[in-house]
């Protein structure tokens, strides 16, 4: 029996009929489930889909750009160079329990094809190495303000080639850098995924033309 990772959950419409979609949507490095709690209402979801949305937390460890500070981490961030030297095993071991609770979705009734793996900054990172090697479809992959830190590790599934892929970036964002977004998109477009991507004047946050975007985007995804 798996031990699930502590989560916030949201439901929207939950007496309109049975929850049948999900949305599992991974903080940045040093927050919590509690960060992305306050965008559900924002989003305007259709009325009539009933969609569970699961904020985990991270597990706490050190992380060695800020000093070794125990923090909420999905994992160490060990350089903050361009090319972001991680802890590759440490993220294998957060996708993994995220895979855990996507089972449990699926447990619940929850097809796969309608659950979106979603994530911000490091969360984005993780959720990039879930959802492009899940052996089965999956409704979507969003990513915010992230970078694809395990395109050698990753073990790309078929089942996931045509799924939509959404890639937002803040264009001024001073900790993960647009290129990074864009580096993303790039190579994701040269193996034929089918990716958006748009990007804000704002930093390493989110920003409400934004959250109406994601909104329209999870509509279709999960319609």
């Amino acid at each position: 029996m798996s031990n699930y990772l502590d989560a916030v959950v949201v439901e929207h419409n939950p007496s309109q009929k049975k929850i049948d979609r999900a949305v599992i949507w991974l903080h940045g490095l040093g927050a919590s489930g509690h960060d992305f709690e306050p965008v559900v209402p924002q989003l305007g979801l259709a009325d009539d889909m009933a969609v569970r949305f699961i904020f985990p937390h991270a597990p706490k460890r050190p992380v060695t750009v800020n000093g070794g500070m125990v923090m909420p981490a999905w994992y160490d961030i060990i350089e903050m160079s361009l090319e972001r030297k991680v802890d590759v095993t440490q993220i294998e071991e957060s996708a993994q329990q995220i895979q855990d609770l996507i089972s449990r979705e699926i447990e619940r009734g929850v097809l796969p094809e309608h659950i979106v793996i979603a994530g911000f900054s490091q969360g984005g990172a993780v959720a990039y190495h879930v959802a492009l090697g899940y052996p089965k479809r999956l409704a979507g992959l969003m990513t915010l303000s992230t970078y694809l830190a395990t395109n050698d590790n990753i073990e790309y599934s078929a089942a996931n080639k045509d799924m939509p892929i959404l890639i937002e970036h803040g264009s001024h964002d001073p900790v993960v850098p647009v290129i990074l977004g864009e580096q993303a998109q790039q190579l994701l477009s040269a193996k034929d995924y089918n990716v958006s991507y748009n990007t804000y004047p704002m930093a390493h946050q989110v920003c409400m033309p934004q959250i109406q975007n994601i909104g329209k985007w999870l509509n279709t995804v999960l319609a």
